[in-house]
């Protein structure tokens, strides 16, 4: 009697270029792209996956804008109704606003994670090949169902809606700091430890490609940028110290922004969140608030510049995106 083998699992690569994806140049000017993914691919050994590569684009990651994040979901959407898990090779540099806008896109069933290497494909002691295996086996858990989207990267396993890029050349480069991984790769599987109660409300992209700076304000000197916002942004993040306040002599432009766009303060500070009730001095939350401002909650600056970009692409007003934030974690 013949013995039915197990029907392979199957695992979509999207390929975006980054470092996991370069080599030196002969010249030896410094790394570029020297990779597809089909390259990338052929370093897997997993012999029980069927591997499947899609290429929307290849390029630095500090380079991806919203055309590009346009054809990842397109090709992530199709990824994830075919195949049983779905990794995204990327570049480090933006991979944490990427999973962040992934995780609020919200494109398909199958677990989606991202990952990519610090080191160049020729370095000694690449760091690529092993990232992208450990996401390989970490997408295809059905443990990671369910999560939302994940970063692999050094074994460890984070939730997009915390992690971040911590370092800036070390091979260890990601922290969800201060809350930590959800899991790790061991042995060759995924071990999901937490499950993030933290899942924001989803959003759409749509077909307009807004300006949103994102503007750290410490006292004095940045009057002139806010007036520059005022001519030329559809949208303010502010990075703010301490629980989300700003100096006295700034209070007055930052009301006349927030009148006629979003204007959204975060804190700067790298964890908690901005304060809503606890400082009533002028440039206190509760001051800017009062003037119309919105607090950023538990998303740093730059999580609060994608989600302000993604609400105004698809033409939220500033009372849609006051109910988005005022949302988080409630």
């Amino acid at each position: 009697m013949s013995v039915r083998q197990p029907a392979k699992r199957r695992l979509a690569i999207i390929a975006t270029g980054g470092t996991i994806a370069m080599a030196s140049g002969s010249d030896q000017a410094g790394a570029t792209l020297q990779l597809d993914g089909h390259g990338l691919a052929r370093g897997l050994q997993l012999p029980e996956v069927t591997v499947e590569v899609m290429q929307p684009f290849s390029k630095a990651s500090a380079s991806i804008d919203l055309a590009d994040l346009r054809a990842l979901v397109t090709a992530v959407a199709q990824a994830s109704t075919a195949f049983d898990g779905v990794v995204i090779t990327h570049g480090t540099d933006t991979l944490e606003e990427t999973a962040w806008a992934l995780q609020l896109l919200r494109p398909g069933p199958a677990p989606v994670v991202l990952t990519g290497a610090m080191r160049r494909s020729d370095e000694p002691g690449a760091d690529g090949p092993a990232n992208l295996i450990a996401a390989a086996r970490t997408a295809l858990s059905p443990a990671a169902r369910d999560l939302g989207v994940l970063v692999v990267f050094g074994d460890e396993i984070h939730s997009a809606s915390f992690v971040r890029k911590a370092h800036a050349f070390r091979t260890h480069a990601f922290s969800s700091s201060p809350l930590g991984p959800v899991g790790w790769v061991s042995e060759g599987r995924a071990c999901l430890i937490m499950r993030p109660v933290f899942m924001p409300s989803p959003v759409s992209l749509g077909p307009r490609d807004p300006r949103v700076p994102l503007l750290e304000i410490s006292g004095g000197s940045e009057e002139p940028w806010l007036d520059a916002a005022q001519a030329s942004a559809e949208g303010l993040v502010l990075n703010l110290p301490g629980g989300g306040h700003a100096p006295e002599q700034a209070v007055e432009r930052i009301a006349r922004l927030a009148a006629s766009m979003p204007v959204v303060f975060a804190t700067r500070t790298g964890a908690g969140e901005t304060l809503r009730e606890s400082y009533g001095y002028a440039g206190g939350e509760i001051d800017l608030i009062s003037r119309g401002a919105i607090g950023a909650g538990l998303l740093d600056g730059r999580k609060a510049r994608i989600a302000l970009r993604l609400l105004l692409s698809g033409g939220a007003d500033i009372a849609r995106v006051r109910a988005w934030f005022e949302g988080l974690g409630r």
